[in-house]
Order: structure tokens, then sequence, then C-alpha cells
């Protein structure tokens, strides 16, 4: 954090008021009558202005009780995607023992800008928590961070809006869209003598992974799923292979990549840049796909290989890796593919480039 940031940081006040509609009104006509008590001498004018006046700083009291002691927990689903709108929890607990808050309002800060619509909370009583969602639709894949939340009320009378800004970061890990792909089916070989590795039924150890539906019970490993507090079963080779290589084309000529930074983009470097995001989305639905129906997955793009494997915890583990993928230059290498194994490259037709790895199948998307 620079200089300057930290400045406005300390030198911003605690608390934020904003006149409403009703608060003008109450203060301008306390001016009014404030003007004619002076002139006139008058003591029921000095009544009424002294009203008004207690009217002003009960509303500053009782607001300011109101917002005290105020603790708020965002909690966002365990998967957000791209162009999908989800519900983001928030649970805000009164930590006063004897006294309630009311009409507090609560709103997410991505920048110190408000994110969405705000959360109302009509009244939370002492020592008590109340909880609410607001629904947020991301546009693109990636990290967003949430630097903090905004708590502001209008109680008692409406008079003012006062609220106060609270630093509390939250990451948010956004995935790629999911988009619609062809559901792979288990692969067949008539090749009797070549042994691969495979998750099958017979055949010598192959490792332990997560339980899946449909497993066998006989095949759990008690011990290890003791030690681990996760329901791991054993896996065998087959003589049939059940993995593929996921490739995805990450590459954008420099100038492109350049003005994705400066924020630059016109429309046709717009375009090569939707046809890389098409790619990792259908990369990303393609992984979900086959890890659903017990295929071992591995990823590779340019700059990145994620090993393989299966289960939910390595699905998430790809997902996480291409929400995060960075564009590559044109003249990155893929990692290498292994030998005779079923791969699929996707890649956009704008970015389509002979530093290509070899691949079963090739998607332009």
């Amino acid at each position: 954090m620079g200089f300057w940031a930290r400045l406005r940081r300390r030198l911003r006040p605690p608390r934020r008021l904003r006149f409403t509609r009703e608060g003008r009104v109450i203060v301008l006509l306390s001016v009014g009558v404030g003007f004619a008590a002076i002139n006139t001498g008058n003591n029921l004018l000095y009544l009424l202005l002294g009203w008004l006046l207690s009217f002003i700083i009960a509303s500053g009291i009782l607001s300011e009780s109101t917002l005290k002691k105020l603790s708020v927990d965002r909690r966002p689903p365990s998967r957000v995607y791209a162009n999908e709108p989800f519900l983001m929890e928030v649970v805000i607990e009164n930590e006063k023992p004897n006294r309630a808050s009311f009409s507090i309002e609560v709103e997410d800060l991505m920048n110190g800008t408000p994110l969405d619509k705000r959360c109302y909370f009509l009244k939370i009583p002492a020592a008590k928590s109340q909880r609410t969602s607001y629904r947020h639709t991301f546009g693109k894949r990636g990290l967003y961070e949430l630097s903090g939340y905004r708590l502001a009320t209008k109680f008692p009378f409406a008079l003012f809006r006062k609220s106060r800004d609270i630093e509390a970061p939250l990451e948010v890990l956004v995935y790629p869209a999911r988009v619609t792909v062809p559901r792979p089916a288990p692969k067949s070989t008539s090749s009797g003598d070549a042994t691969a590795n495979r998750l099958g039924r017979r055949g010598e150890f192959f490792g332990l992974r997560e339980r899946r539906v449909g497993d066998d019970r006989r095949d759990v490993h008690w011990r290890s799923s003791a030690r681990t507090g996760r329901l791991l079963v054993r896996e065998y080779e087959d003589e049939l292979a059940r993995r593929v290589v996921i490739g995805v084309d990450n590459a954008l000529p420099k100038h492109v990549r350049e003005a994705v930074t400066d924020s630059a983009l016109t429309p046709e470097l717009e375009t090569q840049v939707t046809g890389v995001e098409r790619a990792i989305s259908v990369a990303a639905s393609l992984a979900t796909s086959y890890l659903e129906v017990g295929w071992t997955v591995e990823l590779c793009a340019r700059g990145l290989h994620v090993a393989a494997g299966v289960g939910r915890m390595h699905e998430a583990k790809l997902l996480r890796a291409l929400a995060l993928l960075p564009y590559a230059a044109e003249d990155d290498e893929f990692a290498p593919i292994p030998a005779r194994v079923e791969s699929v490259l996707v890649t956009a037709k704008a970015v389509a480039s002979s530093n290509r790895p070899s691949a079963t199948t090739v998607m332009d998307v």
C-alpha cells in the first residue's frame, strides 16, 4: 500500500453521514425556526427550536448505538462459475448483550465500491445473529477480492443515513463458464497384449482414491480411510485405459495480451480473447464430464501442467488451475503428453498455431 493510500485511509472519517429527503426538511426547518427565534425573541419558537435540535441529536445517538458491536460474515458457495448467478450468504451478529440493532443495511465492497444489492435486516436481537443472501454474477473467470463491507442505518427517524466501512478481505474464485460438451464414454480397445493403467475390478493394485457412487464396498481400504478421515477405495490395473489428457491452447499475440492488461481492447481483439476464453470453458467442462464417468484426467496448457487424477478433489484442482490460467505467448511450449493416451486439444480458431501437441482429437471452438 502506497503512502497516499495509507494517508487517505488514516484521514478517512470513521462514519459517513448522508442526508435523506426528510433530514433536509428537518434541518432547513430548524435553521428557519432558529433565525425566527433570534429575531423575534419568542419563547415558543425557542421551545420549537430546542425540540427540533433534540430530535436531530437523538437520531445521531441512537444510530451510533445501533451500529456498534456488529460483525458480518460473508459465505460464498463452494463453487462459483462465470456468467452464472450465485447466492452470497451474509450472516450478521449483534455482539451487544442487552441492546438490539434495527434497520441495518449490509453491502459488500470491491475497491471501495458497493458490489451489488444491499442486504437489509429489520431487527437483530441482542446477542443473536441473522442471515440472508444476495444474488450476484461475475462475468469473467478469475480471483476476485472483496475489500470489505459497509454497514449503514437510517434508524431511528430516517433523517440521515449513517454508514461505516469495515476492511474484511474475502477472495472469491470464479471458475470458467460451464458449456455443453459431448458426454464421454469409456474407452475400449481390441489390443489384448498391451496393458494400460485403468481403474478396474481386476489386476494388480494401482492406488487409492476417494469412494464414488457405485463402488464396491469390498474395495474400501479401512485403515487409510480411518487415518485420513475420508472414505478411500482401492484401484486396480486393467487391460483397458480410461485416461485422457485435455490440452487447452491459451496463446494470444503479444499486442493482444498488452491490450488486455491496459483494458484497451478493440472489437477485433475482443473476439480473439473471447475465443480463448471459450476454449478454456470447453476444457473445464470436458474435464468435469470425464471425471463424472470415472476417467483419469490430466491437464496441460502453455506453461501449465496438472498431473493425472480422479475424484472431486482433483476436479476442484483442475477448475482452479483453469480459473487462474494466464494468457501465454504463441511460442510457449505445451507440457509433454504421454504416448498412447487419449488426448483432446481445445483451441480457438483465431489463435490456431502450428506449435500444437499431438492429439487424438482437436476441438476448434
